[in-house]
């Protein structure tokens, strides 16, 4: 015997995560002008963290992004 549970319909994993599932939801179903006001908003963030912590804030995403770069070369590399 099947539960009720087995026919609710299957909503994606990224959906029900609490921050980002909102911002998935909105990207695939959403307004057409999302990524520009998601990209707004981050660079905003960005901005406000560097007025607030200075200096490491700005250089931070630059020294995240290049152990990606580094494999983003090796990829490259391997063809």
């Amino acid at each position: 015997m099947a539960t009720a549970d087995s026919f609710a319909p299957r909503t994606p994993f990224a959906y029900r995560l609490p921050i980002l599932g909102a911002i998935a939801r909105e990207w695939a179903e959403g307004d057409a002008d999302f990524p520009l006001y998601l990209v707004l908003a981050l660079v905003s963030l960005w901005g406000i963290a560097i007025f607030t912590w200075g200096l490491p804030a700005l250089y931070l995403p630059a020294v995240v992004a290049s152990p990606l770069m580094i494999l983003m070369l090796v990829a490259i590399s391997r063809g």
